[in-house]
């Protein structure tokens, strides 16, 4: 690592000032940032450790909305009665992050604010048309993930929660690398009172939604419904894993198999 400032702020304010700092970074988990750093590809100025902030972290739910803490840790999803009952799918989904040491360490404000190409929230973020909560605004998930590890927030925004309204019916399914459980390819379906949304990670530089998809299942909610829909390769990611190519049909398969999931 490279030598730079350690701080543990009691109170977001504190932390928005923190990040002011020349080249600030934010820790939540730490399951991207601090393998980063050992391998010295970063070199932040300061690190601003969000663990202390106890407004960060919890679960709650009102009405039809089911409201989770940025600092929330995977394990904490997908264990929470809460959101077992209020939106399984998005609890089944935390159970596929990673291992268990990466599920009681990494939290969905994190995860979302580093966007990792092949991460599994991004997908059920879009997929719910969840909203995310900062500290200067709210953002909808559609305009959120906006490249390869690049989002909407400015550098000195902080993530503190995200609002799930609660779906018809919902299901995640994904291809996993058999030794990260990353999603090669994981497609989040759900069937909600705007309409049905399908939206893929991994298998592109950024979570993407299919529309033709969409509007195949509004029509006709089953997996029969979008088999013979075909999803370009051009610009989908390739590499040691998965071919372009690979992954383009993984999609249809994958999102088969969350429509299926959700009867």
């Amino acid at each position: 690592m490279y030598e730079f400032n350690y701080h543990k702020p009691g109170s977001l304010d504190d932390a928005a000032k923190l990040l002011g700092g020349e080249d600030a970074k934010l820790v939540a988990g730490g399951m991207t940032l601090i393998p980063t750093l050992k391998q010295r590809l970063a070199k932040p100025s300061d690190l601003v450790d969000l663990a202390a902030i106890a407004s960060l972290k919890g679960i709650s739910e009102s009405g039809d909305t089911l409201t989770i803490g940025a600092m929330t840790r995977h394990a904490d999803v997908n264990r929470s009665d809460i959101v077992r009952r209020a939106i399984p799918a998005l609890a089944s989904l935390a159970g596929m992050i990673g291992d268990p040491a990466v599920r009681n360490r990494g939290t969905i404000g994190g995860s979302i604010s580093n966007n990792d190409p092949a991460a599994d929230y991004p997908a059920g973020l879009v997929g719910l048309g969840a909203t995310v909560v900062t500290t200067k605004r709210e953002i909808a998930a559609d305009d959120f993930f906006t490249g390869m590890f690049e989002t909407a927030l400015a550098q000195d925004e902080i993530v503190t929660a995200v609002r799930f309204p609660k779906p018809q019916a919902a299901a995640y399914q994904k291809f996993k690398n058999p030794a990260s459980r990353y999603a090669i390819v994981g497609v989040f379906v759900a069937r909600t009172g705007g309409g049905v949304r399908v939206a893929v990670t991994g298998a592109g530089p950024c979570v993407f939604r299919v529309p033709e998809m969409e509007a195949a299942l509004a029509r006709s909610f089953s997996a029969d419904a979008i088999k013979d829909i075909a999803i370009p390769a051009d610009g989908l990611n390739s590499d040691i894993h998965a071919s372009a190519e690979y992954r383009a049909h993984l999609v249809n398969v994958m999102a088969r198999r969350a429509v299926a999931a959700c009867a």
